[in-house]
């Protein structure tokens, strides 16, 4: 072995090719041999606790946003070592773990004997040679892989099949046949995993014994189905090198790979078994399809005396005391992603237990959505990770449609078992035209911020939990009163918590802000749904420090959730960050146009910012089917004549009264907004400016903007709410009047 050449790196080149810490590819180097293993065995056993928290739905899968490569099936011949060794840097004791079959001294390497340690037995060689029939049934080809539990072969099964074809099939035994904790966890796959039965998993025939050719012991096999392909490592080690880095696999891709994995994963949880050692090396893509392999290392869930099994940097670092749970299979699956998303040097060493800063790693820091699942499935408490592979799943679809939005800026928009929509739209004070009104409250590009009790009273909320003791009744009791609900909440008892949450809503709508904030301090048992609360509490109170950091926590809970964004992003405007508040904004209107708050929030800041065009653009995405495609439209008007007079072209003007026109409002409102355009349209003739165009059927001319703007004064003193109103509109119609002979 050689060491690594990239800079910085502390491992060294295997004999395919390719550095065991980093993944770098040595010069010269070759295609990788498929399927390697690297298995290590971690002390102590035991489970610890799953996540807390609310049950999701199932993961719903990447196939209608995104479609895996289709790779051919691989020819089984072609799966078979040439010569099958085991690395030396991977001999070690089954005993007492240390290095065995190494070179020291100018003597060659030791492929079996006697650890100098413990004086164990070990043999590295693959105990089955080409030919040898196994169970008087299945004709071996030769191994294809080697890992921490044992020798694969390939064989041909004689008892099924035909002159056309054959049905081949996978021997998996021990890599030393002395190792009695290889051997207790062969026996424990014979017991339980033939009845595992998932398309996603690998599929177990039998379990066959064959004597040993040179001890005669009887050595244990497992038979399982061929499934042809390569591994997720494989694809990543194929990956083209530019600049000495190993260009990682598109991101959709591995989210993608990661969707097939977890239901996997959840049918074996909700079967009580943990699979342990999940990593790139484990899973094949055949196919379209993804396929969990190598089922060594799965053990019940209940099981704290058998060996534990995993691998270094995919691990999670309770595993070793505390022992494998569901929510140390998940954290695996985190890590893979993270190893196959970018370029993770180090991550069996310097980040062996943690993630690398984003300001180092660019597409963390591009896509925080998918920083933050990562950061959630990775943390060091498994008690705040995922509380099952549906949730990681439900939440990594999510992911999934903002990386795709983001990427080509069609939106993905996916329904929410968490939130409700918008109740309300907020801060669309710019689309209003509001009839009775002084002349004038809606001019300009609406650039003034929301207020934080406009946004509580809009924002979506979290669905109600079916399993909560108040769900029905909250069902059947349709009141926002906070005495009545009070009331109810003593009648089922202080565990509903979904009607304290009601109760805090109904508080918040009546402006009992105290009373809100006392409700939640009472709430046993907090979880993300008081956070919300919490930031909403916050936001009425004028108080958006607190509020961004509340809905801050709710994002990490849920980074797949476009909710929690959009109340980021409203916090983080009212506290005056405009960056992080457009950023989030534009991330919610990029993936669902339903969220129209996001679209006003876009266009407000940039026409803050004088980018009127981009605001316009914004705003003409609102679909024509929303209810709010109109208050849009008025928006963009607004924007398009809040250009000052130099930067107002003859062509806006033109595409300002066409707008206006297609608006179809009532005669009130059209007069209004005509006063807006023509009072525009006359400032830029008084600035010098001169057209030959029509806006509004006037000529851009002084005289005909004057005749069209007291028209249109008159036209609103005709539907005036009252005397004085009528009256000050009649004056304002003879000041701008053009001056006349009569």
């Amino acid at each position: 072995m050689s060491q690594c050449a990239q800079a910085g790196c502390p491992g060294s080149y295997d004999e395919d090719g390719y550095c065991d810490e980093c993944g770098h590819k040595q010069a010269g180097a070759g295609v990788p041999a498929p399927v390697t293993e690297g298995s290590t065995p971690s002390a102590a056993g035991g489970a610890s606790g799953r996540t807390s928290g609310r049950s999701t739905g199932r993961g719903r899968g990447a196939a209608p946003l995104v479609a895996l490569p289709a790779l051919p099936r691989r020819d089984p011949a072609g799966a078979v070592l040439p010569d099958p060794q085991v690395p030396e840097h991977r001999r070690f004791c089954g005993s007492c773990e240390q290095p065995v079959g190494r070179a020291r001294d100018g003597r060659p390497a030791l492929v079996e004997g006697f650890c100098p340690n413990c004086r164990t037995r070990y043999n590295f060689r693959p105990s089955l040679p080409p030919g040898a029939v196994v169970a008087g049934r299945y004709e071996v080809l030769g191994a294809i892989a080697y890992g921490g539990l044992g020798w694969i072969y390939l064989a041909r099964d004689r008892n099924v099949g035909d002159e056309v074809s054959d049905r081949w099939v996978v021997l998996k035994g021990l890599i030393d046949s002395g190792d009695p904790d290889a051997t207790a966890a062969a026996i424990t796959e014979r017991r339980f995993l033939v009845e595992v039965d998932h398309p996603s998993i690998v599929k177990i025939y039998d379990f066959v014994s064959h004597p040993d050719p040179s001890t005669g012991d009887r050595v244990g096999y497992i038979v399982m189905e061929y499934v042809g392909g390569l591994s997720l490592r494989d694809i990543y080690l194929a990956r083209p090198v530019t600049g000495g880095t190993r260009q990682p696999l598109p991101l959709p891709q591995v989210i993608a790979y990661a969707l097939e994995i977890l239901p996997a994963l959840g049918y074996l949880h909700e079967r009580d078994l943990l699979y342990c050692d999940f990593k790139p090396d484990n899973a094949l893509h055949t196919d379209q399809r993804v396929k969990l392999v190598d089922l060594g290392a799965v053990r019940r869930a209940d099981d704290d005396v058998s060996a534990v099994w995993g691998t270094v940097g995919y691990q999670a670092p309770e595993v070793a005391t505390a022992g494998p749970s569901v929510a140390s299979d998940l954290y695996t699956v985190a890590r893979s992603m993270a190893v196959l998303s970018f370029d993770f040097c180090g991550f069996t060493t310097t980040f062996v237990d943690h993630l690398p800063d984003p300001a180092t790693v660019p597409l963390l820091a591009r896509e925080e959505s998918y920083h933050r699942l990562l950061l959630r499935a990775t943390d060091r408490d498994p008690a705040r990770r995922f509380g099952s592979a549906a949730e990681m799943a439900e939440q990594l679809t999510g992911v999934l449609r903002q990386v795709l939005s983001a990427a080509d800026g069609r939106p993905r928009p996916g329904v929410s078992t968490q939130f409700t929509g918008e109740r309300r739209a907020f801060g669309t004070a710019a689309g209003l035209v509001t009839a009775g009104t002084a002349l004038g409250a809606g001019d300009g590009a609406g650039t003034a911020r929301p207020d934080g009790a406009e946004v509580a009273a809009g924002l979506p909320v979290p669905t109600v939990d079916p399993a909560d003791p108040g769900a029905a009744l909250l069902a059947t009791m349709p009141t926002a009163d906070p005495e009545l609900l009070s009331a109810a909440l003593y009648s089922v008892g202080g565990d509903a918590v979904e009607v304290t949450l009601a109760v805090v809503r109904a508080r918040i709508a009546a402006g009992d802000l105290d009373g809100a904030a006392a409700d939640l301090d009472g709430v046993s048992d907090p979880d993300w749904r008081v956070d919300w609360h919490r930031g909403m509490v916050a936001l009425a109170a004028g108080r958006p420090g607190e509020a961004r950091a509340a809905f801050d926590a709710v994002y990490g809970a849920l980074p797949g959730e476009l909710a929690p964004q959009l109340a980021l992003a409203a916090a983080a405007e009212a506290d005056g960050d405009t960056d992080t508040a457009l950023r989030h904004y534009a991330a919610v209107w990029r993936t669902d146009r339903s969220f129209v708050s996001a679209a006003f929030g876009v266009a407000r800041i940039l026409a803050a910012r004088d980018d009127l065009p981009g605001a316009v653009a914004v705003l003409d995405a609102v679909p024509d089917s929303s209810s709010h495609s109109v208050p849009a439209q008025v928006a963009a008007v607004r924007a398009r004549l809040a250009a000052p007079a130099d930067r107002l072209g003859e062509p806006d003007l033109i595409d300002v009264s066409g707008r206006v026109e297609r608006l179809g409002l009532d005669v009130e409102r059209r007069a209004r907004l005509t006063v807006e355009t023509l009072r525009a349209a006359l400032a830029w003739v008084q600035a010098g400016n001169a057209g030959t165009a029509s806006v509004l059927t006037r000529r851009l001319s002084e005289r005909d903007l004057r005749l069209g703007l007291e028209q249109a004064f008159r036209v609103l003193a005709k539907v005036a709410p009252d005397r004085d109103t009528r009256i000050g509109l009649v004056d304002q119609a003879n000041r701008v009047r053009p001056r006349t002979w009569l």
